[in-house]
């Protein structure tokens, strides 16, 4: 935790960069596996696996670091282009 404005808005990124690797991991557990292959994406563990490195390594170095600011990309990739594609889809196979 900071002091000052500055600090103020460092948290804020902080917690904020966090707060989207957190969701877009959260997401990605969610979505079934089928779907990520079906919309031409990488597989799910792919996903998971590079999401949960996002959310450690803004843990662990801060999202402004050399490592933490791909990270964010990342993560900032999936909820913009994997997710809407794998959400789009069907859900299996209902019956009707």
């Amino acid at each position: 935790m900071g002091f000052g404005f500055q600090g103020l808005v460092f948290d804020a990124l902080y917690y904020g960069t966090l707060a989207l690797a957190v969701w877009a991991l959260g997401d990605a557990l969610v979505r079934p596996a089928a779907g990520f292959v079906a919309a031409g994406k990488l597989t799910k563990p792919a996903w998971l696996g590079i999401t949960a490195l996002a959310a450690l390594l803004i843990v662990a170095l801060g999202p402004m670091s050399f490592l933490g600011l791909p990270a964010v990309i990342a993560a900032i990739v999936y909820l913009v282009d994997v997710r809407p594609a794998v959400r789009g889809l069907p859900r299996g196979n209902t019956g009707w």
